[in-house]
């Protein structure tokens, strides 16, 4: 009798991790799949039109000639404030001490429920853009839940330590930059094929082939300009890193950058752009901030792209831990079929999901990506473990070839913002529970 007694009062202590959490992340989706979004509706309500043009003044005056000809860029971000979605910004405050998931959960049901509304946003990043001195780390935890697409540009080049953080240098830095960027053209990319090495030319011939295979879908890279721009900027960078060269999967990583240096220079829709409305000149200018952002990126993250990528190696093994800890019916699964994580989620570390989800949600994306800074590598490992387990009950009823076929072509093509946002606010709570316990993704 004493021993069922003993064994009653104990029962709650069992209730493991695991369950606490799943009955977490099932709260968390039901409040995600019942949410509505006040969009332009609750834009028109909060800053009216003479607070828009004097919003817009204000970041105008703080910046230089590439801020010239953004007279609709507010009115063009508040129409699309359906996209920054708030459910995953105050999981940043969970950032410095949560490993309670039931405290994360009543977090972000608490952010639901007092929204801030994405003109208070654009407050946030003019008030943080405006300054002499940029706070970096202020301007992170803004930009981790998504960037106005007007100032996305100028955030990018401060979260990537290229442009400096004191306005009063940063023109001069900028400059100088594009500068060196034109000279290392002319030395390793403006010369005959004589004066290339046998592996210089077969790298150059295979950026060509790779270029136009580059985000095949959207027609604007198709463009033969563009393609050249692309090739330039990779064959650059691939002969300035020889640790590395140039390795097939970078390509995708230049066109975040190019998309969203470009939107400086073309209005509208990525679908009417053409590059060839654009000076030298300027086309240079954004060449030159593409190569310089891309090598910051991929500074952080080297031996993703030397030989063999262990890197890469090394982030697969995670996240098939991280899977396994979280899901162990889908990993138990996917191990009975026989199927490697390495087999499909190779690529997804490679591309940074560029080739997974639709174009015009990667700029979405990256901007997270681009928050986390020195951390990304670690962080990744979340954002693909929820971006599979998205599909966890499909998944447990697939055999091997039917397995592969949809990792390979997943249904993601009609995603909205919600879905992305979804999956990387999953990803945050996941990182909260397990980052504080390494021993679950040792390397």
């Amino acid at each position: 009798m004493k021993n069922n007694t003993k064994r009653e009062e104990d029962q709650p202590k069992k209730e493991s991790l695991d369950s606490r959490f799943s009955q977490t992340l099932r709260n968390v989706q039901g409040l995600l799949k019942g949410r509505s979004i006040p969009g332009k509706v609750l834009m028109t309500r909060r800053l009216e039109s003479s607070d828009r043009s004097g919003l817009q003044k204000q970041y105008q005056r703080s910046y230089s000639q590439n801020d010239a000809g953004r007279s609709n860029d507010v009115d063009k971000y508040m129409q699309e404030g359906v996209r920054n979605t708030d459910i995953n910004i105050t999981v940043n405050k969970l950032r410095a001490s949560t490993s309670n998931i039931e405290h994360a959960a009543r977090e972000v049901k608490s952010a639901m429920g007092a929204r801030s509304t994405d003109s208070a946003r654009v407050l946030k990043f003019t008030k943080e853009l405006s300054g002499q001195m940029v706070v970096i780390e202020r301007l992170r935890e803004l930009a981790w839940s998504g960037v106005p697409p007007y100032m996305r540009p100028d955030v990018w080049r401060l979260l990537l330590g290229y442009a400096p953080p004191n306005s009063d240098r940063r023109e001069g830095v900028l400059r100088r930059k594009r500068i060196e960027y034109l000279d290392c053209v002319a030395q390793f990319y403006d010369i005959p094929d004589t004066e290339r090495s046998d592996d210089e030319i077969n790298m150059l011939r295979q950026i060509s082939v790779d270029c136009p295979r580059t985000v095949p879908d959207v027609a604007f890279f198709q463009q033969a300009q563009v393609q050249k721009s692309l090739e330039r900027i990779l064959y650059t960078w691939a002969i300035r890193h020889p640790a590395s060269g140039y390795v097939q999967g970078i390509n995708d990583l230049v066109t975040p950058f190019l998309v969203v240096f470009l939107s400086e220079y073309l209005d509208g829709s990525i679908d009417s752009w053409s590059i060839s409305d654009l000076s030298s000149a300027n086309i240079s200018n954004i060449e030159a901030d593409c190569y310089w952002c891309l090598s910051q990126l991929l500074d952080g993250m080297q031996d993703h792209y030397t030989f063999a990528q262990p890197g890469i190696q090394r982030l697969v093994f995670k996240l098939k831990e991280l899977v396994r800890r979280i899901d162990e019916p889908v990993s138990r699964h996917m191990e009975n079929q026989g199927l490697e994580f390495l087999q499909f989620a190779f690529r997804w570390f490679n591309c940074l999901l560029i080739r997974e989800i639709p174009f015009h949600l990667v700029t979405r994306l990256w901007d997270t990506y681009l928050a986390e800074g020195d951390a990304l590598p670690d962080f990744l490992v979340y954002i693909f473990a929820s971006f599979l387990l998205k599909w966890s009950d499909i998944l447990q009823k697939l055999d091997f070839q039917e397995l592969v076929m949809f990792l390979q072509h997943l249904p993601t093509h009609n995603w909205t913002y919600q879905e992305l946002e979804t999956v990387l606010s999953r990803a945050y709570m996941w990182h909260s529970m397990f980052n504080d316990s390494p021993s679950h993704l040792a390397s």
